[in-house]
């Protein structure tokens, strides 16, 4: 599949987050600190200069928030999407938790409760890799204590 054309904004944010991210930002942003406490003695430690860095920091901090969420919303999908391929790709696996992300939270914890009784079941039968659902698990835990009763 061909890359598609980003929107201004796109490229834009992308390109700031990476650059955002660099050792010269880290490194240009200690400075500019230590260069406005330089300056501290000269402004006499005034209210306007605490104002120039309160207001600086508070402005990039806001919107670094925001280009920093649109990147985690972009890892995040491209995350599921690879999970979501490994599942449908995998035999044996359950394909009802393709698209999991947009699950409500009741159903999450539907399916979490599934996995931990899975989880249990497979501790009592001492074998993690056998079971691929929870039927299956006590299936075999049931066929197990029948084997172990006689």
């Amino acid at each position: 599949m061909a890359a598609t054309k980003q929107s201004f904004f796109g490229r834009f944010a992308e390109k700031t987050t990476q650059y955002s991210g660099s050792t010269a930002v880290f490194v240009s942003a200690v400075g500019l600190v230590l260069l406005w406490a330089a300056t501290g003695p000269f402004f006499q430690y005034s209210e306007t200069w605490q104002l120039v860095i309160n207001t600086s920091t508070t402005i990039i901090t806001f919107l670094m928030v925001f280009l920093i969420q649109r990147a985690q919303n972009k890892d995040s999908l491209v995350l599921h999407l690879k999970l979501n391929e490994l599942l449908a790709a995998t035999k044996g696996a359950s394909n009802r938790l393709i698209n999991a992300q947009d699950f409500s939270e009741e159903e999450i914890k539907l399916i979490h409760q599934f996995y931990c009784l899975l989880a249990e079941k497979a501790k009592e039968d001492n074998d993690l890799g056998e079971t691929h659902s929870v039927e299956e698990a006590e299936d075999n835990h049931h066929e197990k204590l029948a084997a172990h009763r006689e």
